[in-house]
């Protein structure tokens, strides 16, 4: 038997003044929580995260799915293409989603997680870089770790970077960030996937080792019927 999701839409104040979308889903009992930062041209709408989302929730794990940016900044964003690699930006509103996080009565004591793809990859671990205390877990799927730079000797979560097998270019990129990782951390290869994880099988490949490294690393007894 499935456990019940309850479904919330929120807004958040993720910065001075900027109050971003998103969706919080929170099961019955709940052993944790994993913030989502998704890549390039994506929002809290994007079928693939909300996939890998609904695989987290299936063991208790509550999620967040946000904007990252404003609606203005989308609408621009569409003929400008220039906050998509604004790793700095996207980083400070998962930092200002952190914070929110933690003010939430039934949420805020849970152990926390990041999951990160493409850009949001790099931008989680930013957040995770500068806040190193706030985050049990890092998991970045088809992403670009590297855009973190001179923050990732700083990351002190535990690390899971997912890449495909069939995206060369991106796996050299993981190699090198995973190099610079200090802590636990591991790099797992996904057969016959692209970038995206569109072919048959591999997105539940991929939902399946997230799921796992979560679990193992956001421990803390289950509470039940909890809402924000």
């Amino acid at each position: 038997m499935e456990p019940r999701i309850s479904e919330y839409a929120v807004r958040l104040e993720a910065e001075p003044g900027v109050e971003l979308e998103g969706m919080l889903s929170v099961p019955e009992s709940v052993s944790g929580v994993v913030l989502f930062a998704h890549g390039s041209g994506s929002s809290r709408f994007s079928p693939r995260n909300r996939y890998v989302a609904r695989v987290l929730q299936q063991v208790g794990l509550a999620t967040l799915l946000m904007d990252l940016l404003t609606q203005d900044e989308e609408e621009a964003e569409r003929w400008t293409r220039h906050l998509r690699f604004d790793i700095e930006l996207l980083a400070r509103r998962l930092v200002g989603a952190t914070r929110w996080l933690a003010q939430l009565p039934a949420l805020g004591s849970q152990p926390l997680g990041l999951m990160g793809s493409s850009t949001g990859a790099g931008a989680a671990l930013v957040a995770a870089g500068r806040m190193p205390e706030a985050f049990q877990a890092v998991v970045s799927r088809g992403g670009r770790p590297d855009l973190a730079g001179a923050l990732l000797p700083s990351v002190r979560a535990p690390t899971l970077l997912i890449v495909g097998g069939d995206d060369t270019q991106v796996i050299a990129l993981n190699r090198q960030a995973c190099e610079a990782l200090r802590m636990d951390k591991r790099l797992e290869i996904v057969p016959g996937a692209t970038h995206l994880f569109e072919e048959p099988g591999t997105l539940e490949q991929a939902a399946g080792l997230a799921r796992n490294w979560f679990l193992q690393h956001l421990t803390q007894e289950a509470r039940g019927g909890v809402s924000p």
